[in-house]
């Protein structure tokens, strides 16, 4: 059988943690930051988990990521 290819959307956008969850940025900071509260642009810093039922999309789309 042939190798399953890996979607390349996903795999610059999300990274799989050594438990298994699915990493990624947060969301909602690519404009707009004038409107938005300083606290929010604070707390959507770094990297955060994908709910359960994301995750598990994201992981179909990347085989060998597991």
């Amino acid at each position: 059988m042939p190798k399953m290819k890996t979607k390349s959307s996903a795999k610059k956008r999300f990274k799989v943690s050594a438990t298994g969850k699915v990493i990624t940025a947060q969301a909602g900071k690519r404009h707009g930051m004038i409107k938005r509260h300083k606290k929010f642009i604070r707390n959507a810093r770094g990297t955060t988990v994908m709910s359960e039922p994301d995750a598990k999309i994201v992981k179909q789309f990347m085989p060998y990521d597991r």
